[in-house]
């Protein structure tokens, strides 16, 4: 192995010394992407993550600094020029936690995981805070426990059905379906006192393979931690939303910051867990409700099982540092393409972020060879390693507060990354650089099968779809069956690109690998480790360097080109979807609310329940008026029309543009996804601007498109969807307009 590696590092200089007289100014791009991939180095990337995830590295830690101050050195080693930001957050770490079971019986419960043979940082946890969720509000409560499945809206009305609350007790919601932090917070908002949620074997333990260290599932003991912070109302430092976290800031109170909760909550493992599901009582869960326990599941509310349930925790404000390092642009040093991973982890981190963050660095350290070697981007190339991205989007949030105007000013794209595995490329983001994503994946090679990333993909579409595993949508089939562009998702929340694409408006992409790895299993856990990084979800980080390949690529590509490689039909087409979902949740409302209503007034719900299990009728609800949609359909209307023209102009004669027009045209397009913004932001969370992609207010991670006028449907708001469809057509129409401006300046007019 030794003697291997020397040859393959004398092979990857040579390389990049044959690429060295290719790069002048003008070269090739083929020969400056053929260098770039010689500086990438899976072996590089393994060194890197085995030192990284060799000690705990949650916020505040000493590890959490040395590692951002490794990559700063790393950094400054490849010639980018490096400093390190840093901002005071509030950051609550725990002092005691306990949960214990006090009737039927007393049992303690909780405690931090055990190490398991094979995985050496496992019981390097002396550094380590115990399982716990940040963000959850201090409280010592005793209480009756209620199970309430994945404790999502829809399992609060079942339980209303079946007469039981939760006002006065202790929710136990199971991992799943929505984001950890609704789960809390609807709790808290039907009355509990406070909250646990444990992860269930179904989900991610032995219903979804063999359990670590034998596979890579989550092992019994397993404990997911987790920020439970409202990151729907507003991501980053609780006491400072929409500014910088730098000392003089001013900043809310503890008790005034609305996206703290205010009942305990405490994580538990599934053999914690089933101690304490397997002693409730009440009526038997609803089918849905029963995960992968050995045992009938009851919902509880009958004082059969009794916790206490106790946090304390240290609320400080801590440093945090951001690892901010930048190659300036050549031509257009204020354009700016911004490249970002967070470096904090819960535990080790080894998948949940470093995966991502070495691959990331494998591309700086490229870029700068290429730096060393002559080469100069045309646009300013900043990449970013955020601090404090698990409690709530922490870092990346408080740069982009600090510096916004600079960033609107500035930014053309930020592409984003976080854990990486094996398998397929996901890709998610701003529409009108799905076209550039495809592109790309056409021009990387998958390690495992040697065709291109992007057949390898296509191909997994077809087969999952034959095989009934997924839910292809019919755009996407169609694409992957006729060799076509692959559609991108939308953004919600969950990673730190948000702040970018929904309080700032600059188009955002996020990607990564994935969908063979196993790393879902050890999600937060202790057992995040080096070992099971290695041996489960991606070993000898071979889907590692493929990121880097692709994702520098994107980097290359967008600074380097004349004008960014955007295609806004792709982003018109998929807002016409969009409206199209909109407007067939709003009949699909209606329809259900009809049947509702014949269903209440003909007593079928008395008439079909089980006397013996009885389930009373569901809430009575007003029907669905209408939505005012019309000015919104127009808007669509002229988006598709203005920009098929604008591609089609630019197909034309883009390529001929002289210096004056090609200038003019950049800066009519560097800041048009900035008119997707409304200054007012959504209905009771103005953090949030953007008007095409948000997360959604029950979903959490999950996008909501269009969401001032979908959510507002689903919510029953009909004067907020009236209100946001003619604020929505408004910024399309906007959009549209800008295009019409850019085709203008490309035709010469």
């Amino acid at each position: 192995m030794k003697t291997f590696r020397i040859l393959a590092t004398a092979s990857a200089l040579a390389l990049a010394g044959a690429a060295t007289a290719q790069l002048a100014p003008g070269a090739d791009p083929k020969a400056v992407e053929a260098a770039f991939d010689a500086g990438v180095s899976s072996q590089d990337q393994l060194d890197w993550l085995r030192q990284m995830s060799s000690a705990p590295n949650q916020v505040g830690s000493p590890h959490d600094k040395a590692n951002a101050e490794f990559m700063l050195a790393k950094f400054k080693e490849w010639g980018w020029d490096a400093h390190l930001e840093q901002f005071e957050v509030l950051y609550p770490t725990p002092i005691t936690t306990t949960v214990e079971m006090v009737a039927p019986e007393h049992m303690t419960l909780g405690g931090q995981e055990p190490p398991v043979p094979g995985d050496d940082t496992s019981a390097n946890t002396a550094g380590a805070l115990p399982p716990y969720v940040a963000y959850q509000g201090d409280g010592d409560v005793t209480a009756d426990l209620v199970y309430v499945n994945y404790g999502m809206p829809a399992d609060y009305e079942a339980l209303a059905r079946r007469g039981i609350a939760v006002k006065g007790k202790i929710a136990i919601a199971r991992y799943g379906v929505g984001w950890r932090g609704l789960k809390p917070k609807l709790a808290q908002d039907h009355g509990a006192v406070g909250t646990i949620i444990y992860s269930d074997p179904d989900d991610d333990g032995y219903g979804a393979g063999d359990v670590y260290p034998r596979g890579g599932a989550r092992p019994e003991q397993g404990v997911q931690r987790g920020s439970v912070q409202d990151i729907t109302n507003y991501p980053g430092d609780p006491l400072t939303p929409g500014i910088g976290a730098t000392p003089g800031a001013k900043r809310l109170t503890r008790q005034t910051a609305p996206t703290i909760l205010r009942i305990p909550v405490l994580p538990m493992s599934y053999a914690d867990a089933a101690k304490l599901l397997a002693r409730l009582g009440g009526p038997f869960a609803p089918t849905g409700w029963r995960g992968g326990l050995p045992f009938a599941y009851h919902l509880g509310g009958d004082g059969a099982v009794k916790v206490h349930l106790a946090v304390k925790s240290d609320w400080k404000l801590t440093p945090i540092y951001d690892v901010i390092a930048t190659l300036k642009g050549a031509r257009y040093p204020d354009q700016w393409v911004i490249r970002g991973n967070h470096h904090d982890g819960w535990v080790f981190g080894a998948s949940d972020p470093l995966s991502g963050n070495v691959a990331m660095m494998s591309e700086a350290k490229a870029l700068g060879q290429l730096w060393q070697q002559g080469w100069r981007p045309a646009r300013t190339i900043v990449y970013t390693g955020w601090d404090a991205e698990e409690p709530g989007l922490l870092g990346s949030t408080e740069w982009a507060e600090t510096h916004a105007a600079e960033l609107k000013a500035k930014g053309v794209l930020y592409i984003n990354s976080d854990s990486n595995g094996r398998g397929f490329l996901h890709g998610e983001g701003s529409h009108d650089w799905q076209h550039l994503v495809n592109v790309v994946a056409a021009d990387v090679t998958d390690p495992e099968t040697g065709a291109t990333v992007a057949e390898r993909s296509r191909a997994g579409v077809r087969v999952a779809a034959f095989d009934r595993l997924s839910r292809a949508g019919d755009t996407e089939l169609a694409a992957a069956e006729k060799g076509g562009d692959l559609p991108i998702g939308a953004l919600g929340s969950g990673s730190d690109y948000s702040a970018y694409l929904q309080h700032l408006g600059l188009p955002a992409l996020d990607l990564g690998f994935g969908g063979e790895s196993e790393s879902g299993g050890v999600y937060h856990s202790v057992y995040d480790s080096f070992h099971h990084m290695t041996t489960f979800d991606d070993p000898g980080l071979k889907y590692g360097a493929a990121l880097s390949k692709v994702v520098g690529r994107l980097v290359l590509r967008v600074a380097d080109a004349d004008t960014p490689p955007q295609r806004f039909g792709d982003f018109a087409d998929t807002v016409s979807t969009y409206l199209t979902q909109v407007k067939t949740l709003a009949e699909d409302r209606r329809a259900e609310d009809r049947k509702r209503e014949r269903l209440l007034a003909d007593g079928a719900f008395r008439l079909a329940a089980d006397p013996l299990k009885p389930v009373g009728a569901a809430a009575a609800a007003a029907r669905t008026p209408y939505v005012e949609l019309a000015a919104l359909e127009d808007a669509v209307d002229r988006l598709q029309a203005a920009a098929t023209a604008y591609d089609r102009a630019y197909a034309d004669t883009g390529a001929k543009l002289d210096p004056v027009r090609r200038d003019r045209l950049n800066a009519q397009l560097r800041d048009i996804d900035q008119l997707l913004l409304d200054e007012r932001g959504l209905p009771g969370r103005p953090w949030y601007r953007n008007l095409v992609y948000a997360p959604g207010r029950f979903t959490g991670y999950g996008a909501k498109t269009l969401p001032g006028v979908r959510e507002a449907i689903e919510e029953r708001r009909f004067a907020d969807a009236n209100d946001y469809a003619a604020r929505t057509a408004a910024v399309l129409t906007a959009y549209a307009a800008r295009l019409d401006q850019a085709r203008a300046t490309v035709e010469g007019r």
